[in-house]
């Protein structure tokens, strides 16, 4: 039985359906990448499995458990974290501070605040730094810190690299590294396909709401992902 089953899933904006009739399996300890075009539909699909927006059709299991209908705090307490775009830290709080937010949700597990601080080592100099006066790089780690400390079953990234600096993204994708090394099951949103091929164990591209192209890692070239990525093989096989 997969981790997470999504079924048909279908979510709106209004009278906008952004998420149509998508189907994923991620199994335990997997990495899958999702790919595509601003306004895919990727954000609205990951906060859908965090509880954070109502699907209006279709059905998400977790761990054979039926959580189409659970709010954010509930799918959190079955370890669901999501890391937003945009980090959304506490800036007048410390990076430790920060990090200690997810240790109110915590389940039992691997991730403590010291072993979040040996997977992150930038952020171990920074401990005591408030959030608003990091830079990019640094509050994505925190996020993902915060999010670890929990102690997730599903970690869902959302837009990992988006804004930050080449050096930032190499930091903080090391890192990622030695946390996928340690067994996390991950979804992430990526709009780099280098990082996203070389992380992830599958991609997934989403255009216009649905899946148009899927396969693991050297399944997929990249003309492929790009061609699905904006439209062009559909455009094609027309």
């Amino acid at each position: 039985m997969s981790l997470l089953s999504v079924e048909g899933l279908e979510a709106r904006h209004g009278l906008l359906e952004a998420v149509r009739g998508v189907d994923v399996a991620i199994e335990e300890g997997e990495t899958v990448a999702l790919v595509g075009a601003n306004g895919a539909g990727k954000t609205t699909l990951l906060r859908a499995i965090a509880g954070a927006h109502r699907p209006s059709g279709g059905r998400i299991l977790f761990d054979g458990r039926d959580i189409t209908r659970l709010r954010a705090h509930d799918c959190v307490r079955l370890g669901i974290s999501l890391v937003p775009e945009g980090r959304r830290l506490f800036g007048d709080l410390t990076v430790e501070e920060n990090l200690l937010v997810g240790v109110q949700r915590r389940r039992g597990g691997h991730w403590t605040l010291e072993r979040v601080l040996e997977a992150f080592p930038m952020l171990a100099r920074l401990r005591e730094r408030r959030a608003k006066t990091l830079s990019g790089g640094e509050q994505q780690a925190t996020a993902i810190g915060r999010a670890l400390i929990a102690n997730p079953r599903l970690l869902l990234l959302d837009e990992v690299s988006l804004g930050l600096a080449p050096l930032a993204v190499d930091a903080v994708y090391e890192s990622l590294a030695t946390v996928i090394a340690q067994g996390a099951t991950i979804l992430l949103v990526e709009q780099d396909l280098t990082r996203a091929m070389n992380v992830a164990e599958r991609v997934v591209c989403m255009l216009e709401g649905r899946f148009v192209l899927e396969g693991r890692r050297g399944e997929l070239t990249r003309e492929q992902i790009t061609g699905a990525y904006f439209g062009l093989s559909r455009e094609a096989a027309a």
